[in-house]
């Protein structure tokens, strides 16, 4: 594996081959190529999988495709990290011959790495982070989730935020409860609108094409308008390299992708060059919470006002689409 040096930023528009999985995916199959590129060579991942039981999002330590499957799709709350150091760290002293990827967000991937560096085990390891808008308050998506199954009665057996029945560029969120689809639009609402971010997250040092991972991976947004002749209604996947670790990696998986080379013009995005901002409403949003609690704020905040759902609904009657919240 190469050593960990850092290149001027290479930018790619790709997505799988496999049309099949490219529907299954969130954006267009990133996750899965590279994670296979270290399943099938015998080497271990280490992700963010949805635990059902505990309502969060836990970062573990895989070597097979079903527990990869499982971790793949875009979760919209904060991942939890454990002792997943320390087992990352046992899996390869176990495994001397080995090599592990992580791939986590901005701020969990740079802890990953330095931690790496300090166990000289830099070497053996793959760091790949995301793109980020932001992680909202773990204890409000758990009492959220309470609140829906109580509603339901059951429990949530399945849960998606970037379904792509109606394409890639306008998601779905649901999760399944006693075989019943449920609508998450309330929470996404929440998570777009910016209220429930973490205060940190609104200075986040990683919100830059250059970082210090190897990839970054994340949507390809308004690909249509700046690469249109490589636009697919399922997904197109960006890739930014970082090091030449990075660079050999994505060699080794370009069989299994479309790919175009690209630019960090073409490819700009908000979180690319900024934090998320604190909503005005942040300060309210919390009191309101406090007060009155998780169904009051997702009623109040998690759904568009009147003049927006007249106006939609306006939109739809004489063309042009509803408008996305």
């Amino acid at each position: 594996m190469k050593e960990d040096t850092l290149i001027p930023t290479t930018v790619y528009a790709a997505r799988v081959k496999d049309r099949e999985l490219l529907e299954r995916s969130s954006s267009g199959g990133a996750f899965t190529a590279i994670s296979d590129a270290f399943l099938e060579s015998g080497n271990a991942v280490v992700c963010a999988i949805y635990n059902y039981d505990s309502n969060q999002t836990e970062f573990c330590l895989i070597t097979d495709k079903k527990a990869r499957d499982q971790a793949s799709g875009s979760k919209y709350m904060q991942s939890v990290s454990g002792n997943i150091y320390r087992t990352a760290l046992q899996w390869l002293n176990d495994n001397p011959e080995k090599k592990l990827l992580f791939v986590g967000m901005g701020c969990q991937a740079d802890g990953f790495r330095k931690f790496a560096e300090t166990m000289r085990i830099r070497n053996r390891v793959i760091i790949v982070d995301l793109i980020c808008h932001g992680s909202p308050s773990p204890k409000l998506w758990r009492e959220y989730v309470y609140a829906l199954e109580n509603k339901h009665n059951g429990e949530i057996k399945y849960l998606t935020f970037k379904d792509k029945r109606n394409g890639w560029n306008h998601p779905t969120a649901v999760a399944q409860i006693n075989g019943e689809e449920i609508s998450l639009r309330e929470y996404v609402k929440i998570f777009y609108n910016k209220c429930a971010l973490r205060p940190s997250c609104h200075e986040c040092p990683y919100a830059t094409t250059e970082r210090k991972t190897d990839i970054t991976i994340g949507d390809f947004w308004h690909i249509e308008k700046t690469i249109p002749d490589f636009y697919d209604p399922q997904g197109t996947s960006l890739f930014l390299i970082h090091t030449e670790r990075g660079l050999e990696l994505f060699e080794d998986i370009k069989g299994k992708i479309e790919y175009i080379s690209s630019n960090t013009e073409e490819c700009w995005q908000i979180n690319l060059e900024r934090p998320t901002e604190k909503s005005q409403m942040r300060e309210q949003f919390w009191l309101d919470y406090q007060a009155k609690g998780i169904e009051f704020i997702m009623k109040k905040y998690g759904n568009d006002s009147l003049r927006k759902k007249v106006k939609n609904k306006l939109k739809h009657i004489f063309g042009g689409g509803v408008l996305r919240s």
